[in-house]
């Protein structure tokens, strides 16, 4: 069940992805990465903090070997 309505100041999963412009598998991609880390909920109902999310989102991302750039428009 989804929470009714997250603390102040904190979102779920899906509601960080919504603010980040991202998929929700981002947002756990993320957490996985070391980028985002989960400021409360349960394991499976994480909470973020709104200003983590914001970070994370303009945050350098680490690149893999031989992967192409990606061109800015």
């Amino acid at each position: 069940m989804e929470y009714q309505l997250p603390p102040i100041g904190t979102l779920t999963t899906r509601l960080a992805a919504m603010s980040a412009g991202v998929a929700p598998a981002t947002i756990r991609d993320w957490v996985r990465r070391g980028l985002l880390t989960r400021c409360g909920g349960t394991p499976k109902r994480p909470l973020y903090r709104v200003a983590d999310i914001e970070a994370a989102r303009y945050a350098a991302k680490p690149t893999r070997n031989n992967q192409r750039a990606v061109k800015a428009a």
